[in-house]
């Protein structure tokens, strides 16, 4: 057995923390800490570090809500990060350690919401396998629209062809952007608030700050005519996914052609050399239901379905990954 530790995260570990999310399998810049943090103030945090014989193996973010603990409300996906070398058998004996030490704490349940596959750098479905051994129970799941890049795009639907012909007759021209103001005041809040009543996700402020902590990974691309600003897409690009955060335009969109030319220009310059580029759910109402105008507007760009899962697990069925290895 290894001589396994389960640490509860405090500031202290912050540098191992980010060292290691950057030179996992499965880690992001989501999962940075200075990601994690700039809502800590909606969270509270109750994250953990994983050792070996005082070496780092892997984290697990987390926030504990009435007594449940979540991986982690605040991202879009988390789960169990891993490092590159952890064998099978060690993967098993932390997420092992990790649910006795959560049981001990006298939390009855965890929300865990793996990372899309697309995301990994290296497999590792170790996590998958643990659920199904600790009887995880599948509550949710979500689609999401992904474009393999690797492959032929030769699929954009006859309505993609004429945005992109009427795009390049309106000679629009596509700009990244260091600032978000314009695409966030002129046409993202704007439409959020019209189509849903809703604001985005994160304020102008928040985008900015997180920007200046992740300049190579959250990009801004804006698409003029005669200057006027007519539609823009926030990009979080990880190393294996470009994926599109915000998606706006104003209402000439079908006028102009202004998205068809943005993601054509996105999807095969910008980032043609990414394995995948990601458009982001369809689906709503906690995964019920799917927004088919929305899916049918990704899919026409080639795009085609990934699943995110979300699991309710027990803490106390720790014991079920007893003799899984014979």
């Amino acid at each position: 057995m290894n001589n396994l530790q389960v640490v509860t995260y405090t500031s202290k570990y912050a540098n191992d923390w980010n060292r290691f999310i950057m030179a996992s399998k499965n880690g992001t810049f989501l999962c940075h800490r200075d990601f994690m943090e700039y809502h800590q103030d909606r969270f509270q945090d109750h994250s953990f570090l994983i050792y070996n014989d005082k070496k780092l193996v892997a984290l697990f973010p987390a926030n504990i809500k009435n007594h449940i603990l979540y991986s982690h409300q605040g991202l879009t996906y988390a789960g169990l990060i891993i490092g590159k070398h952890a064998s099978l058998e060690l993967v098993f004996q932390i997420f092992q350690k990790l649910l006795e030490t959560i049981d001990t704490l006298g939390i009855e349940e965890i929300i865990i919401k793996p990372s899309p596959k697309i995301y990994h750098l290296h497999p590792s479905d170790e996590l998958d396998y643990l659920l199904f051994k600790v009887q995880a129970e599948l509550i949710r799941r979500d689609l999401t629209l992904s474009i393999d890049t690797g492959q032929t795009i030769d699929v954009y639907s006859s309505n993609r062809k004429r945005g992109l012909k009427k795009a390049q007759k309106n000679e629009l021209l596509i700009k990244e952007e260091q600032d978000f103001e314009l695409f966030w005041n002129q046409i993202l809040i704007p439409n959020l608030e019209e189509k849903h009543g809703v604001e985005p996700v994160h304020t102008l402020d928040e985008i900015r700050y997180l920007k200046s902590k992740f300049p190579k990974n959250i990009r801004q691309f804006n698409v003029y005519k005669d200057k006027q600003l007519v539609a823009g897409t926030t990009i979080f690009e990880t190393v294996k996914v470009a994926h599109a955060q915000y998606i706006s335009a104003n209402n000439t969109k079908q006028k102009l052609g202004s998205l068809d030319l943005l993601f054509h220009h996105l999807i095969h310059e910008v980032f043609a050399s990414k394995p995948y580029f990601d458009f982001g759910v369809c689906s709503v109402n906690q995964g019920k239901q799917i927004n088919s105008g929305l899916q049918a507007w990704k899919e026409s760009f080639g795009a085609s379905s990934v699943s995110q899962d979300f699991y309710s697990v027990f803490p106390k069925n720790h014991h079920l990954l007893n003799h899984t290895l014979i």
